[in-house]
């Protein structure tokens, strides 16, 4: 299905995790994207970005924005995932059926601390790979010449253990952008966003408590405790506009 021209794939968690573990067999490469409200706003303005989307293999609402938006449009989605849900799903996918795993992205020892979190959940998981990434614009490419020598040897690395899974938290657009540039040239089976996963799994950065996720209002915990998220926030009422002013038009 569509929400506001964004393809969105109606599927459980455990389908998804199903669909991904297909992709990986598939011997192809392929990747994933979770978008959320703010992606659809800022895929409407970005036709490159919307081009990426929609061309995703596989496309897991992460927000409960965008079940509401289907409901209000008469369309339903079962389910939403997080990145941070659906990477901790991903390497427990990986720890049973013998897949390997790279993380790419976050602060300095992010991902290193991700992975070791990681490891604890799942003692047979092979994460073959961490790595910092080069500074992106919002293009998704390196922003000067250290950044692309530095993204030359990023993807060497991914090359060298050549992983099942790709994990790219660079953010929203970057990530994806960045992932759709390079995938045909990376040695990986499957690629996928997200965001900001690794500071969440390591610990750099503490999740809502359970409870609010379930209820969908993770978004606004996170919004109290950083405040900067707000003017990135404000893209929610715009959304709500747009599937109101799609739901009269019908």
């Amino acid at each position: 299905m569509e929400i506001l021209g964004i393809k969105v794939d109606n599927v459980t968690f455990q389908e998804a995790l199903e669909k991904a573990k297909k992709l990986i067999d598939s011997g192809e490469k392929h990747y994933i994207v979770t978008p959320n409200p703010e992606i659809v706003v800022k895929a409407r303005g970005d036709p490159q970005f919307k081009k990426i989307l929609n061309r995703a293999s596989l496309a897991i609402p992460d927000g409960v924005g965008l079940l509401l938006g289907a409901r209000i449009l008469g369309s339903k989605l079962s389910e939403r995932a997080t990145g941070t849900d659906l990477l901790e799903g991903l390497a427990a996918l990986a720890a049973e059926h013998g897949f390997s795993l790279f993380l790419l992205g976050g602060g300095e020892g992010v991902a290193k601390r991700a992975a070791e979190k990681l490891k604890i959940k799942n003692e047979k998981l092979k994460i073959v790979g961490v790595g910092e990434g080069p500074q992106l614009g919002s293009d998704g490419k390196p922003k000067d010449n250290s950044d692309a020598v530095w993204e030359k040897k990023v993807v060497e690395k991914i090359n060298q253990v050549a992983p099942d899974i790709l994990a790219v938290a660079f953010g929203a657009p970057k990530q994806e952008k960045w992932i759709a540039r390079n995938l045909p040239k990376l040695n990986v089976k499957l690629a996928i966003g997200v965001g900001g996963a690794l500071d969440y799994i390591s610990g750099e950065k503490s999740r809502a408590p359970i409870w609010v996720q379930k209820v969908g209002l993770e978004w606004l915990s996170r919004l109290i405790s950083e405040p900067k998220r707000f003017k990135r926030q404000i893209a929610l009422p715009y959304f709500t506009y747009l599937i109101f002013r799609e739901r009269f038009k019908k």
